[in-house]
This record gives structure tokens, sequence and C-alpha cells, in this order.
């Protein structure tokens, strides 16, 4: 059960990927995403890039429990697009992630099988040019103290790989701290054996 709560996505925006199949040319973007509002507004971003491209059509893949994921021809023959995109979403292991294939007609029809390998090759330049971060699925611990117990309480974040989100330094001292899901619960009952602090 070691790093259940492991998952892939990118840690930034893709550069511009093109890749051109017998005149049309294919643009690709990749976003870090983590809502569908994110979602709307980075193709509302490209489209706005592109105003004139013929076709935009895309794939994004949210969660990692519960993964939500879709996938849009915009125009072009069914699962030629959208469907060729998302399986490179699938080979990279990524979630959290959408990723665009912006199409200029260059006079020449492709068929649905060069328009399935056109979407997947710009698909896949796209993702392997971009920088993938490793995340883990996370909770939140807040711990109160007195302040003379700072420096242990440091000592018991920096042993156990906690995270401070937020600190108040007073005569109370509060920390909310980010935990690995899957360690959760260990962590939990390890901090509330502590006599010197309280858990919430």
């Amino acid at each position: 059960m070691k790093d259940v709560d492991r998952y892939h996505t990118l840690s930034k925006p893709s550069l511009e990927f093109v890749c051109k199949e017998k005149g049309s040319k294919f643009v690709g973007y990749a976003f870090p995403v983590t809502s569908e509002t994110a979602i709307k507004d980075s193709i509302a971003a490209v489209k706005k890039i592109h105003p004139k491209a013929r076709h935009i059509c895309f794939a994004w893949k949210l969660g990692v429990e519960r993964v939500v994921f879709r996938t849009n021809d915009d125009g072009e023959p069914n699962n030629s697009a959208g469907h060729s995109i998302y399986g490179q979403i699938l080979s990279a292991n990524l979630t959290n992630v959408l990723v665009l294939v912006v199409r200029y007609f260059g006079g020449v029809k492709l068929g649905v099988g060069g328009l399935i390998r056109a979407y997947k090759k710009t698909a896949q330049g796209t993702l392997q040019n971009s920088t993938i971060s490793e995340r883990f699925l996370e909770e939140t611990l807040e711990v109160v103290f007195d302040y003379p117990n700072w420096g242990k309480v440091l000592q018991i974040v920096k042993q156990k790989k906690m995270v401070v989100l937020e600190k108040k330094t007073q005569l109370k001292c509060h920390l909310i701290l980010s935990v690995k899901k899957s360690e959760f619960d260990a962590l939990k009952s390890f901090l509330e054996k502590q006599p010197f602090l309280s858990c919430k």
C-alpha cells in the first residue's frame, strides 16, 4: 500500500508544440488543471490565440481516487481527435491535465486514420515536451502548543516530512500542516500522543 496517493501531473503549462501532416498544421498545448473552471479558462485562452483555426480539439482528466474525463472532437470525425488525445494522457499516466490540439486545414483530407495519427502524434509530442512533477494526495492537520515547545514541534515536523501551510506564533502557537493522505491516520495518532501539543 506504499504511496497509494502518488500521482503525476504537469508542473506548469507546456510550450507550444507544432506538427505538420500533408499541409495541415497541428498545434498542441497542455495545462495543469484542478477544476472544470480552470479547464474552461484555458480553452478560452487558446481560442483567443487561434481565432481562425478550423478545429480546436481537446481531452482532459481530473482526479486520482475518483477520475472524471472528457474528450471533444470539435467537428472532426467521431473519436478521431479527442479520443486520440486522451489516449496520450493515459499513456503518460497523468491526471489533472488538459491537452488541446489546434488544427489548421491544409487543403488535403487526411482521412480518419490520418487524423488519428496526427492528433496522437501532436498530443504525444506536447506531453513529452512538458515538465511533469510527482504529487501526493494530501490532508491537513492543525496542532496547538505553547511557545516554549516550538523547537520540539518543528523537529517533529521535519522528521515526519510534514509541510507547514500556516503558522501563528504567539503564547499559544498554531500550525496547519499538510500530510500525505496515506499517512494521515498514523501521523494524527502519533501527534495526539505527544504531551506538549494538541491535535485538531
